[in-house]
């Protein structure tokens, strides 16, 4: 049970559910209720799935105070969950081994199979090599067509479920681009206008001519990102994936017409 009464910002959380802004790595669905809170952590329980999680009271911010659907919580920091534990999320950087060192590292038996392998190679006819070369040809072709059928379903299964407006070039949009990069790739909008929830700021950029409305999000107006589109009736047509899981589709859906 919540204890009474609640200092700020959980004053506000105790009776409606309410979004994290960044949203929880890892975690899919972005919707909670405030469960229980102490003097070092807060308990909360996710709508979807009854998840409860002790986040520490460290990481929340600021709370928007207005009439959206739902509150929006800000963190301090952008934290996942994994393995059952909430931690700080950092990027996971995979080095790719070094083609010289690779051949200088490798074994004397190795190079002899190399070596073997170049004698080999050499003393097959010319014939033969033409019908290696027909079938890899041949190979990459089949390939290639079904990545392209695969491409099609894909596109018009995505077509089907979100595409609502005629002009589709925000699908070139991710989550690194600001708005320099989106004026870039797009054009200059209508007009656009901003809105802060809380420590939230967001900004909304119009193509009345093409029926939708790019939204940036950050922490101010140095760090606003692309976060997804609306169409003219303010509902989610694309967002963005993360690496771990989820989208911003939640997100999207909180924020009310500005």
């Amino acid at each position: 049970m919540v204890p009474t009464p609640l200092e700020q910002p959980f004053d506000h959380m105790a009776a409606r559910s309410f979004s994290f802004f960044p949203p929880i790595v890892g975690i899919e669905h972005n919707e909670w209720l405030l469960r229980q809170v102490n003097w070092s952590e807060v308990l909360v329980v996710n709508k979807a799935t009854d998840q409860e999680l002790w986040i520490p009271r460290r990481y929340f911010g600021e709370v928007s105070m207005i009439d959206d659907p739902v509150l929006i919580v800000g963190l301090t920091r952008e934290v996942e969950y994994h393995g059952g534990m909430l931690r700080p999320f950092k990027q996971r950087l995979i080095k790719m081994p070094s083609g010289p060192a690779t051949r200088s590292e490798s074994t004397g038996g190795t190079d002899r199979a190399a070596a073997s392998s170049l004698m080999h190679v050499r003393s097959e006819s010319s014939d033969k090599r033409a019908f290696k070369l027909i079938g890899m040809a041949l190979g990459c072709a089949l390939l290639l067509w079904v990545l392209g059928a695969a491409a099609l379903r894909v596109g018009f299964i995505s077509q089907r479920i979100v595409i609502t407006t005629r002009d589709q070039t925000f699908q070139t949009l991710n989550s690194r681009d600001d708005r320099y990069e989106i004026v870039k790739k797009i054009g200059q909008p209508g007009f656009d206008r901003f809105k802060a929830v809380g420590t939230i700021q967001f900004e909304a950029l119009s193509y009345p001519d093409r029926k939708y409305t790019v939204i940036l999000a950050g922490q101010d107006t140095r760090t606003l990102a692309y976060i997804g589109t609306v169409d003219d009736n303010w509902k989610p047509v694309h967002f963005v994936n993360f690496r771990t899981g989820g989208t911003t589709e939640s997100l999207l859906q909180t924020i009310t017409r500005f």
